[in-house]
Order: structure tokens, then C-alpha cells, then sequence
């Protein structure tokens, strides 16, 4: 950030742009822009009155990107001694909170969203690329994985030029084709048709799909499951976090909507005024709302506060906020390596664990539980309802420095 012409009062021109930008408030992560990180490249020219400044959010698709910007605007010029304001808008995807877990092919992919039912022929495919269509619409990076071997779909709902898929024989990776700025895998465009095969031959074809091809940078994969409850989707399943949006969306029933998977164009392509679109319109702001909601609970539900050296836990979707003491968390491990699986008798004592024992590292795990790493390379998995169920810290301690 730089500032005029003193130094006094370029910290408080400074403070009052701030102040006056902290009245923002992103109503999915219930705070300011300010405390969300938003604001940057803050300059200011007291001589002038004027000020610019970049808000960088989370997505491109950002459904009230347009309102920050003019709430922006509008707080910082109410100043008195402000007389032009210049903001620009920028996104900066988030990292995959899961990225070390994950395959190199989408180690770059901010949110993975599988569009499933139990049931074949409902519309799940129809679903899956509208939205996709939709969200690359709003701005976003996406793609799209039909993950059905059997009878894949998206080659009848999409026109791409180029209908094979490519092969990188230097990387041996899959390079996926194009339609309309969003990249396309399925096993259609494999030169295949449909396939006969069983249980493990499926689950190979759909993980070399899936993690080999060059996905990219991208804001959102849509995977288009294929139906039922069988080893392709306990397959997917261990690759995507599962997360639940709880929203209802009313899908009209138009003959346009069906006739457009076997027209080759998408139905929010073709009509994107019409009335289908709107609604995909609307679910795709969902999506764009809960994702980021859902990164910023999910980062933030357990950390580990140094400074008084306790565990602070709050699960997603609760007020409440409480500590906990290392040394007990780790003390009610369930796993086999704490607790024999027969018996239940208790193999890790009391004893065996310092009492100033601190966590190497804790990483979300879904929205169900933490992966905490002890110092002696322990990876200890500790679902949100266990953690609630422990003891907490009443007396606090008093902040320590900590050194960096």
C-alpha cells in the first residue's frame, strides 16, 4: 500500500478508506471485505483526493461482484477529502484445500462438483452441463467429466470441433477437448462408443480419465456421475469431498430442455434469456455461494491457536466455539493404533503422551473431520462429533509471544 504526503496523515487517510470499506460485508462468509482480504494495491493521493484500489475475490464467478464494486465506490467517495475513486475487480481462485491429497490432474481445481442421482434418466446430464455452461457464463474456468463408460452423454450434448480426445505422449496425459471455452472428458470422445466391461475395469477407465487429463487451471469441474450406487461411484467418491447444498431448485418442464441433449448445443447456450436459464442462473449462484462457504468453514473449523496453545474448534454450521487441550485430543484417539478392535482395550496410556505435546499440522478432512499430525508422525483422524464430545479447556491460558 502507499499513501501522500505525510506520515501521520497518510495512516489516517489510509484508516478511513479501511474503515470505510469494512462496512462491506460478504454475505457469504459473514464479514467485511476488509477482514476477508479483499482489498489490495491500496494507493492514495491526499494532494488530489484521489484513491484506487483492486478487490480480489475468491472466484471470477462471483454473483455480487458487481454490487462490492459499486458499494465500493460509493463508501470510499463519501469521505470528505476524497474527490475520484478507481476501483478495479479481480478474482484469485482459492487453492484446493485438499490439493496434496489429490492426483496431479487436479491438484489445480478450486471446487469439484458431481451432479448424481440414484436413478437413470431423470435429467442429471442435462443438469450437470447447463450448470457448467452456466457458471462459465458467470466468468469461470470450467470443465466438465462425464463419468458414465456405459453410455456416455456428453458427446450428443456438446458440438466440439474436435470430437477425440488427445494423448501427450511425452506427459502420457490426457489432453481434453474444447467447446465454448469449456474443457470436455468422457469416454465418448475416446473413439470407443460405449463399452462392455465389470467392476474394476470401469473404476481403471474412469480414474485414468479423470486424473490423467490436463485439466488446468480451473474454477469448477462438474462431474456428471454416471446413475445408481455401484464401484464407479465408490470410486469417484474417494477422489471428491462430499459436500451437501442444501437448496431446492424447480426445474420447468420444457420440450427445448430435452430436445437440447440431442442437439449438440446446451439449453442456457441456446436461450440464455429464457426461462430455463434463469433457473440455471439461479443454481449456479448457489453453487458459486456454497462453495465458498463451505472452503471458508471447512478451512477454518479446527486450527490450532499457538499463542495459548490449545485446539480452537467450531464445527461448520454452529455458533459455538470452544478449546481444547492437544495432549487430550490426541489421548482420544479411537483408532487401532490407540484402541485394540476385538477387545477394546485401550493399547495407548495415559502416560504415553506429553502433556505439552503440540500438532505438527491439522487438515480438513470433508466436512465430517480433521487429520491432525503429531509430532512422532502420527496422523490422527478426528471427526467433528468426537472433538465435541471431548473435554474442554475452562481456564484458559494466557497468550504466549510466538516466534516466527
Amino acid at each position: 500500500m502507499a499513501a501522500g504526503s505525510s506520515a501521520a496523515s497518510s495512516g489516517t487517510a489510509e484508516g478511513d478508506v479501511l474503515k470505510a470499506l469494512s462496512q462491506i460485508i460478504d454475505p457469504d462468509f459473514g464479514t467485511d471485505i476488509v477482514t476477508c482480504g479483499f482489498v489490495k494495491d491500496l494507493l492514495i493521493d491526499e494532494a488530489s483526493g484521489e484513491v484506487s484500489f483492486r478487490l480480489e475475490l475468491t472466484t471470477p464467478a462471483c454473483p455480487i461482484k458487481d454490487m462490492f464494486e459499486q458499494q465500493a465506490n460509493e463508501v470510499v467517495a463519501r469521505l470528505p477529502w476524497v474527490k475520484k475513486v478507481t476501483v478495479t475487480m479481480s478474482a484469485q481462485p482459492a487453492k484446493p484445500i485438499f490439493a496434496g491429497d489429490l492426483p496431479a490432474g487436479l491438484q489445480r481445481i478450486s471446487n469439484i462438483v458431481a451432479v448424481s442421482s440414484c436413478k437413470g434418466g431423470v435429467g442429471k446430464s442435462t443438469v450437470a452441463v447447463n450448470l457448467a455452461y452456466t457458471l462459465a457464463g458467470m466468468g469461470a474456468r470450467v470443465g466438465v467429466f462425464d463419468a458414465d463408460v456405459y453410455g456416455p452423454s456428453l458427446p450428443t450434448m456438446v458440438s466440439p470441433e474436435n470430437r477425440l480426445l488427445e494423448m501427450n505422449p511425452e506427459k502420457r496425459t490426457i489432453i481434453p477437448t474444447d467447446y465454448l471455452g469449456v474443457k470436455l472428458v468422457s469416454f465418448g470422445f475416446a473413439g470407443q462408443g460405449r463399452a462392455i466391461m465389470r467392476g474394476p475395469m470401469v473404476s481403471g477407465v474412469i480414474d485414468q480419465l479423470l486424473t490423467t487429463s490436463e485439466w488446468g487451471e480451473l474454477d469448477y469441474l462438474v462431474i456428471d456421475m454416471p446413475p445408481g450406487t455401484g464401484d464407479i461411484q465408490l470410486t469417484l467418491c474417494q477422489v471428491v469431498q462430499q459436500f451437501g447444498i442444501p437448496h431446492l431448485f424447480d426445474l420447468p418442464i420444457r420440450p427445448t430442455l430435452s430436445a437440447s441433449g440431442d442437439s449438440g448445443t446446451p439449453e442456457v447456450v441456446a436461450d440464455p434469456q429464457g426461462e430455463v436459464a434463469q433457473t440455471f442462473q439461479n443454481l449456479g449462484v448457489c453453487v458459486v455461494q456454497q462453495c465458498a462457504k463451505i472452503r471458508q468453514q471447512v478451512s477454518t473449523a479446527v486450527t490450532y491457536d499457538k499463542s495459548i496453545k490449545a485446539i480452537r474448534v467450531k464445527v461448520p454450521d454452529s455458533e459455538e466455539e470452544f478449546l481444547l487441550h492437544p495432549a487430550t485430543v490426541r489421548r482420544n484417539d479411537r483408532s487401532a493404533q490407540s484402541v485394540d478392535e476385538w477387545t477394546g482395550e485401550q493399547k495407548l496410556q495415559y502416560g504415553d503422551i506429553p502433556e505439552d505435546i503440540e500438532p505438527e499440522e491439522i487438515r480438513p478432512m470433508g466436512n465430517y473431520a480433521v487429520s491432525i499430525t503429531w509430532p512422532d508422525g502420527f496422523s490422527q483422524i478426528a471427526p467433528y462429533d468426537q472433538l465435541q464430545m471431548i473435554e474442554r479447556l475452562v481456564d484458559v491460558p494466557q497468550p504466549t509471544a510466538v516466534q516466527s
